[in-house]
């Protein structure tokens, strides 16, 4: 992904947690599935710091999801963690359609590999 002997730190906690997060740097009062927090500034992650960000998922959201759409919820945990990656690395989902069907479609590729291994 273009970028190697970069850190990822990955935090799962709970809604009341992701909530608490997603109303303070986001302004939202309501639990999400996944934030992304990068560790740089512009276009891309800064290779001298080796830092890459951070991803927190709701162990909550995620049971939730994973019951509602019959997902297995490692799956679930897996394209949630590879959702929060992509954000790190400059993807966005919200910006236009055209961005948010190019973060779908790496998504599911990715999400692809991790399940063969």
């Amino acid at each position: 992904m273009g970028c190697p002997d970069t850190e990822l730190s990955i935090l799962i906690t709970g809604d009341d947690e992701i909530k608490a997060l997603n109303e303070r740097y986001r302004g939202k009062k309501e639990p999400t599935n996944v934030l992304a927090f990068p560790m740089w500034k512009g276009p891309g992650p800064d290779p001298d710091t080796g830092l890459l960000g951070d991803v927190v998922i709701s162990a909550d959201r995620a049971r939730e999801e994973s019951r509602c759409i019959g997902e297995p919820v490692q799956d679930t945990f897996y394209r949630l963690l590879i959702h929060g990656l992509l954000h790190l690395l400059g993807y966005d989902h919200e910006g236009s359609e055209m961005e948010a069907r190019r973060m779908e479609e790496e998504q599911a590729r990715l999400l692809s590999l991790v399940k063969e291994v």
